[in-house]
């Protein structure tokens, strides 16, 4: 069987209502968590020349809760990513170049560990492992995506940002799941 390339967005799924209105409903999405601390670090990597920039700076940028969006950036502080200057013109700077920074980082950090499944977990431990079929192929999706989000820097986002005078940057060839044809 050949390889199945998949471009890593969010997906979406389809469900019929009654009276058969359609609705969508996301199977694989990022927290809004995440998202705000995505889109902070992006924001702080565009102001470089900033000597520090305040959540509500950011918050303001967005339309972000501001309280919500101190938390995360606190947490991000608190794990490193940020460093954090206090006083009147204080706010967040990168503590390390956005080169440096994953978006599987600032995802681990702000929602815990990436898994897909209930069943693949830090432990591995699940009651059906004995007779499940599907555990092997969902680990690999689960590995491919965690794949994905490590390549992504945080000046990929940048760069990708068109609003800012960054050409679109397009990522081929993210994901490959392959599955091993058996021979009867």
């Amino acid at each position: 069987m050949q390889p199945v390339s998949i471009e890593f967005r969010r997906f979406r799924s389809y469900t019929v209502k009654k009276h058969h209105q359609e609705s969508v409903s996301p199977m694989l999405r990022l927290t809004k968590k995440a998202d705000y601390g995505l889109m902070a670090l992006k924001f702080i990597a565009e102001h470089p020349d900033e000597a520090s920039l305040s959540a509500k700076d950011i918050a303001e940028a967005y339309h972000i809760p501001p309280q919500l969006l101190a938390k995360i950036l606190q947490r991000l502080a608190k794990e490193g990513l940020l460093r954090s200057h206090a006083g009147m013109n204080g706010g967040y700077t990168l503590s390390r170049k956005p080169e440096a920074i994953t978006a599987f980082e600032v995802i681990r950090i702000i929602d815990g560990p990436l898994f897909i499944t209930s069943c693949v977990t830090d432990s591995g431990i699940c009651d059906l492992t004995n007779s499940c079929t599907i555990k092997e192929p969902l680990a690999r999706v689960n590995d491919s995506i965690s794949d994905v989000l490590k390549k992504i820097r945080i000046s990929d986002l940048v760069e990708s940002d068109p609003t800012h005078g960054h050409p679109r940057t397009t990522v081929q060839d993210l994901v490959t799941i392959q599955s091993q044809a058996q021979t009867a």
